[in-house]
This record gives C-alpha cells, structure tokens and sequence, in this order.
C-alpha cells in the first residue's frame, strides 16, 4: 500500500499525539463495525454462523503478523485478560519490574505468585543479575509506557534460556518491527498504535507455553468438542483455544481483522521507519525551544517524553490551545506519534513550546520588545483619533501586548480582528498599507497593518495604524472584538450568513460549508471553539472534527 493509500484510511484531526493511550480507528474499521452490525440485525439463518467466521479471519491475520499459525493464536478482550490467563496458569516463580505499566503488575499480584522484582528497565543485565533457579518466567513490556525504551527480546531471550518470555505488545506492535516469535506469550490489545478500538485483543502461545501453562480459565469455548452437548465437562483443548472463556464479539473480530490486515498492507517496518522519524522530528522541536528529553534516546519507539522550564501541566495546557493532544503526568509530557501525523501537528508543537516561559507567559521576540515602548509617542505623533496596535502572534488569539488611543475600545489582551486572524490563518503576512474599515460605532477609519518579522523573516507580530477618516464607512470590512468570547461570536454568525441557511434548516452540506468558512477565517486557532461551535450547529466535537478531516482532506 503506497503511503498516500494508507494515509487515507485515516481521519484523526490536526494536533492528535496520544496514540499510546489510544489510537482513533480506521475508516475500514469503523464500516466493517456499522456493516457487521447491519447484518446482525437482519439476523437470519445463517446470520450468526457466518459472523462467527470473522474470529478466524481475525486470527489468521494475527498468525501471519507474528510468524505463526492460528492453532497458536487466541483472542482476548484486552491485554490485561491475557496477562491474567498466564499468571492463573503459572507455577513457580514469576520476574517482572516494579516500574511497568500496572496492567503488567497486577496479575502476577494477585495470583499470589513468588517474584523477583526488579527496580527500573528491564535489559538482559538486571534479568542475569537476578535470576534465580525458582524463577519460571520473565514478563517484560515490549515498550515501556513511560519511556518509549523498547525491550531487547532477544536479549531478553537469551538471558532467560528455557523459562517462559512474557510480553505485553501493546504498546508497540503494528508500528515496531521485533522478533515476537521469540516471545512464549505474546498478549496484544488493539486499541492503541493498531487502531482497532476497544475490546480487541489476541494472544499468541509457543508450544512451551501450551506445555507449561495450566488453562484454568478455560471455558467451554475453549474445550475438545465444544460444539457438543452431552451433559459433561470437556477436557481443555490442546492449543491455544484452550484460553477461550467464551465467544467474543464477531462484531470486534471482524473489525479487528480490518485493523489488522490494514497494518499487514502498509507493512510494520514502513510504519516503522515513519513514526521513528516523526519522534525524531519531534524531538528536535522540543529540543529547540528549550525542552529536555526524559525518554529513552536509544532502543525507543513511538514515545517522546520531554519536561521544560514550566512544570507538566502548564505546558500541557499550552498544547491543549493549539489543539495538541498529548497524555499530561505530573513529571512530563509525552507524545506519542503515529504514521499519519501531519506536518501541521508537529508545528503546533513548535508554536505552543515557543509560547512558554518561566513565567507561563509567552516570551516576546526581540523585534516586539522594542517596538512596545513606542506606541505612546506614535500614536501622538499621528494626531488625535489614533490607535496604534501591536499584536505578538504567538499569544493568539489573545494578541494585543500594547496599545494606545481608544478607537475601537480594545485593551491589553484582547484579540485582534477578524480580518487579521484569517490571514495569519492562511499564512498571508504581506503588509496592507491604507485600507478602509470602520469603528464598532460605525465611524469610517483608515487603517494600515506592517507585519513586524524576526531575524529568519518569520512573521512574529504586527504594528496597526488605525485612524479616524473623514466620511462614512461605506460597509463593513472588519469587527474589532473586545474579547474572545466576541470573536467567536462575530465570526460565526457571518459564516452562517455566508451559508445564507438559518442554523436549525441547516443540513449536513450547510454546517460542513460553515466549518470550511470558519477555518479559512482562523476560527479554530481559538480556544474551545470545536466545542462553541458545536454547541451551536447542535452536533457533537467530533462531528466538527469529521467535517474538518473532510474539508481538509485529512
């Protein structure tokens, strides 16, 4: 599949980086659910057994991404299922760090089992240094959930010998090429970098495990002849089936299959090799505005955690008004990129890093700095009925950091116009010397607006020159809002008149046209416009999500 084909499948909006907490479905996955479920409900039959042909379909995909056959392979509702099931059927002694993700700690807890627990990553050396004779089996995260540090499995491998290798693939399989075959258990949830939404999973046994392993979870599903009723309790089947407790959702399976077999048309080491440069890529960024990397440098996956200046949540909430998405802990913040993470995403990043500093106020370029004390001597030097603005654009939408004369009513805080928000939006910063507009009273002004660039000639702020003139306006050409809440205000109701549909006659087609207007006008370069707007066309955030993907072509 070419990356353009495989890109299309996709639809998450501009700015999302969680995708070790969770990864939005497929377009493929999402259809087969709706088309799964329309056949469900037409149940005729032969309805039921034909759905329950997708937990095949689903598993074939799994073998043939982890080198193996499907008399190996099980399906488990979530990765920690599967955790359970191997630590219900352990004897002897299990290793594993106190430092793992609590879905890869609990089970062994609650089984009761002896452990060995080791203080930090898990690596060959810690695993040979504590190793006892009692020790039955090592479970170790294939990727690590705080610092993207991949495990060596065949170290890890090595080191262990004939003792059970446990893995928790969750947070790596579908976009790290390793060599899971040396795993004996292999437990995989699908919600996260497969992209297949909750309540999928597989787990995928070696023939050791099957050997070692007591099924006490075993169900009926999983018993020699489960299709036979004769008033008796079946032995647990022999390979992996052994693990079932009962049906799974044929629904999921088949959904689960569209994640799987997307991943096996994109191929795992391309996706591979584009998140590896994408963390790469955000690493730099970082980097460059003064971050420092907490995370694994070697050895990583898809994970960046990275601290700054201002603590955690601070910087979160930076992101969080560029519309990044990222998982926020209290000692860092972590991205977590995926093969269709956009160019725009990453500078988002950039923009809201820059924003930052000590004081969690945004640090003025130079070029503004010393523009600032001038606007009071301008301002008289241009006479009476002047206002001289200067706008920081990386405080948008709350631009305003000087102004003198009392025109337009606005203050130190404000935003800027209409006008101006739409062509920072579309990236036009060409100066726009004497061009009529008029007052929120209704009084014609004469206004110029001179973008101030730093040294690279990067657009940083604006220097406007708006002054009284001597007739009527001849219309409107801007508004000047005295807050935020206005903005938003102003540029909604005149992307509803630009439909020329009242909200509530408005179809699908009309609140998409509203979207695609409001976009090109820099609406949503604003705070919790998604959910204004939403609010207002009477649909959810993620509709307006949808619409934007759409209008965008994302």
């Amino acid at each position: 599949m070419t990356n353009s084909a495989y890109l299309a499948q996709f639809r998450e909006p501009e700015g999302y980086l969680d995708f070790a907490r969770f990864g939005p479905p497929s377009l493929p996955v999402v259809a087969a659910t709706a088309r799964l479920m329309e056949q469900a409900s037409l149940a005729g039959p032969s309805t039921v057994d034909t759905l329950m042909r997708e937990e095949q379909r689903v598993k074939a995909a799994a073998a043939r991404l982890c080198r193996t056959d499907t008399d190996h392979v099980a399906l488990v509702p979530n990765t920690s299922t599967g955790l359970f099931q191997a630590a219900f059927g352990l004897s002897g002694t299990v290793m594993y760090s106190a430092a793992e993700f609590p879905a890869n700690t609990y089970p062994w807890v609650r089984a009761g089992l002896p452990s060995v627990v080791l203080d930090g990553p898990v690596t060959a050396a810690s695993v040979s240094g504590s190793l006892t004779p009692q020790v039955s089996a090592l479970s170790v995260s294939a990727v690590d959930f705080r610092t993207g540090y991949r495990a060596d499995l065949a170290a890890l491998r090595e080191a262990v010998g004939d003792r059970l290798l446990i893995v928790d693939g969750i947070q790596g399989f579908g976009v790290v090429d390793e060599p899971w075959e040396l795993a004996d258990v292999l437990v995989v949830g699908g919600q996260k970098w497969l992209r297949a939404g909750w309540s999928t999973g597989f787990v995928v046994l070696s023939d050791r495990a099957l050997e070692r392993l007591q099924p006490v979870l075993s169900g009926w599903t999983g018993a020699v002849d489960a299709g036979l009723f004769d008033d008796s309790v079946h032995a647990a089947a022999p390979d992996a089936a052994a693990w079932n407790v009962t049906n799974l959702s044929p629904v999921v399976s088949g959904a689960f299959a569209e994640a799987l077999e997307l991943v096996e048309l994109a191929g795992v080491a391309e996706l591979d090799a584009a998140v590896g440069d994408l963390v790469a890529e955000l690493e730099e960024v970082v980097l460059s505005c003064g971050g420092e990397i907490v995370s694994a440098r070697d050895r990583r996956a898809g994970i960046l955690a990275f601290t700054m200046a201002e603590a955690a949540p601070v910087v979160g909430e930076a992101l969080k008004a560029l519309g990044v998405t990222a998982t926020v802990r209290p000692e860092h913040v972590r991205l977590s990129p995926h093969a269709t993470t956009t160019r725009g995403t990453l500078e988002r990043v950039r923009a809201a890093l820059r924003s930052l500093s000590g004081s969690s106020v945004p640090t003025m370029p130079a070029a503004l700095s010393a523009l600032v004390p001038t606007v009071d001597s301008l301002a008289s030097a241009l006479g009476p009925d002047t206002e001289v603005v200067v706008h920081d654009l990386s405080r948008l939408p709350n631009s305003i950091i000087a102004i003198a004369g009392s025109l337009t009513g606005r203050q130190v805080g404000g935003p800027m116009t209409d006008l101006l928000l739409g062509l920072v939006r579309r990236g036009t910063t060409t100066d726009m010397p004497g061009y009529e507009t008029y007052a929120p009273d209704g009084r014609a002004i004469w206004s110029s607006t001179t973008f101030v660039r730093d040294a690279s000639g990067v657009a940083v702020g604006c220097l406007c020159v708006n002054k009284l003139a001597a007739h009527e306006a001849s219309g409107p050409v801007e508004s000047f809002p005295q807050d935020v809440d206005t903005l938003q205000r102003v540029l909604v109701e005149k992307a509803v008149a630009d439909v020329g549909v009242p909200v509530e006659l408005m179809k699908k087609v009309h609140k998409s046209q509203v979207v695609r207007v409001l976009d090109e006008a820099g609406f949503f370069l604003i705070r919790d416009s998604v959910d204004h707007l939403a609010s207002v066309l009477g649909v959810t955030r993620y509709t307006i999500y949808n619409y934007l993907n759409e209008n965008r072509g994302t």
